[in-house]
C-alpha cells in the first residue's frame, strides 16, 4: 500500500519511521527541507507534568509519549548514528508570589494523588538544587521525570533513520487533495500529483489551509513563539525552569534555550523587539546568571494552536485520509505516541489510546 504523508516535520517524519516496513511504500512530502518549521524551532521540553493544568486526556497522552521516549531515541540513534541530546534533567516550576506558591501546592497534590512523582519545595530548598535561581523565588514544584531533547538533533536522527528504513522524501507544494469516487487518493502539486491509497496530513499550522482536510482555520491556526539561545562558559542550571509563559532549557554545553511568546498573528515569523524583551526578561528573572550570557541566536516558530488545546488525531472526513496535527507546544513530546497511534490506524489495529477527544471532526460536529 502506498502511504503519502504531507508534512516533513517531527510529526510527519516520525510517522514515516513508524510505518516503514514490508507492505507499505511510504513517501514524506515537504515543501522545503524536513523540520524547517516549528519542529526545529522548539525548545525540546519533554515535560507533561510541568505543562499540565489538570488531569485529562492530554496529560494521559503526554505521559504515554514521555514513557516511550528512552526506547524510541535509542532506536533512532542506532539507525541514524545521531545522538539526540536526550537528558533526564528534571524540571522546576517556579513561584514568585504566595498566590503562585499555593497554586503549585495544589498542582503537586493532585499529581501525587495520580501517582506521579512531584515535590513542593520552599525557596531555600529549590536554591539548594539550583544555586543560580532568583533570590525572589518563593517556592517551586519539582518534576524529576520531566526531561528534554535537542529538536535539531532529533530531526537529523529522524530523517536519517527514515531514509535508512526506506522512507522516500519528496519536495513540493500541495494545492489540494485528489479524490476518486469520494475517497482521497493523493495530492495535487504545483507541477503534477502524487497518488496514494492513504494520505496523512501532518503539516502543522498549515494543515487547515489544505482544501478538503475538514479543519477550519478558526480552530487550527499558527501561534508564533519567539525564542532566544544564550551561552555561558559553563551550564548555569541542571533543571528545566518554567514560570508563567517563560522557560529556560539548559543544554549540557552551557547553552540555554529561552522562550517563549504566544502570538496569534497569522503566518508572521518575524522576531520583534517586544517579543525578545519579553523572553529575555522572563529568562533572567528565572536565572539572573543569564544576564551575562552571550546571545547566540534568535528565531520564531509557528506552532499549530487548537481552540481546545488538544491535537487532531484520527480519521479525516473522507476515506483514505488521516490527520495528525494541532500539537501546539507539545509536538516534540508527542511525536512517538502520535507515530504509534497513526501506525495502529494504518495497519487496522485498535488504537491503544481512546482517540475520541482528539477527533479531527470534533469542531465541525459542534
Amino acid at each position: 500500500m502506498r502511504v503519502l504523508i504531507v508534512g516533513g516535520g517531527v510529526m510527519g517524519t516520525a510517522i514515516g519511521c513508524e510505518l516503514a516496513g514490508p507492505g507499505l511504500e511510504v513517501t514524506v512530502l515537504e515543501r522545503s527541507i524536513p523540520g524547517a518549521e516549528a519542529s526545529t524551532a522548539a525548545a525540546g521540553m519533554l515535560a507533561p507534568q510541568l505543562e499540565a493544568q489538570a488531569p485529562g486526556p492530554m496529560l494521559e497522552l503526554s505521559m504515554r509519549s514521555r514513557g516511550l521516549y528512552p526506547a524510541w531515541v535509542k532506536a533512532l540513534t542506532a539507525d541514524s548514528g545521531v545522538e539526540v541530546g536526550y537528558l533526564e534533567s528534571g524540571a522546576l516550576q517556579l513561584a514568585f508570589t504566595e498566590a503562585q506558591a499555593h497554586e503549585l501546592e495544589a498542582t503537586v497534590a493532585w499529581q501525587q494523588a495520580a501517582g506521579l512523582r512531584a515535590s513542593f519545595l520552599v525557596g531555600d530548598e529549590a536554591r539548594a538544587l539550583e544555586p543560580n535561581l532568583s533570590t525572589e523565588l518563593v517556592a517551586a514544584a519539582l518534576f524529576p521525570d520531566d526531561h528534554q531533547v535537542d529538536p535539531r538533533r532529533l530531526m537529523q536522527a529522524l530523517t536519517g533513520a527514515a531514509a535508512r528504513r526506506g522512507v522516500r522524501f519528496h519536495s513540493g507544494a500541495v494545492r489540494g487533495l485528489l479524490e476518486t469516487q469520494g475517497a482521497v487518493t493523493g495530492v495535487a502539486l504545483e507541477g503534477g500529483a502524487l497518488t496514494a491509497e492513504l494520505t496523512i496530513i501532518a503539516a502543522g499550522a498549515w494543515s487547515s489551509l489544505l482544501p478538503g482536510v475538514g479543519v477550519d482555520a478558526a480552530h487550527l491556526k499558527p501561534a508564533r513563539g519567539q525564542m532566544v539561545e544564550l551561552s555561558l562558559p559553563a551550564p548555569p542550571l541542571k533543571h528545566v525552569l518554567k514560570s508563567g509563559l517563560g522557560y529556560v532549557v539548559p543544554r549540557a554545553d552551557g547553552h540555554c534555550i529561552c522562550g517563549t511568546t504566544v502570538e496569534l498573528v497569522g503566518f508572521d515569523k518575524r522576531v520583534t523587539a517586544e517579543g525578545l524583551a519579553s523572553v529575555l526578561g522572563a529568562a533572567t528573572r528565572l536565572c539572573p546568571a543569564l544576564e551575562d550570557a552571550t546571545v547566540v541566536s534568535t528565531w520564531a516558530g509557528l506552532r499549530p494552536w487548537t481552540e481546545d488545546g488538544l491535537p487532531l488525531l484520527g480519521r479525516g472526513p473522507k476515506p483514505g485520509l488521516l490527520v495528525a496535527s494541532g500539537h501546539y507546544r507539545n509536538g516534540i513530546l508527542l511525536a512517538p505516541i502520535t507515530a504509534r497511534l497513526l501506525g495502529q490506524l494504518v495497519r487496522g489495529d485498535r488504537p491503544t489510546v481512546d482517540l475520541t477527544p482528539f477527533s479531527p471532526g470534533r469542531f465541525t460536529s459542534r
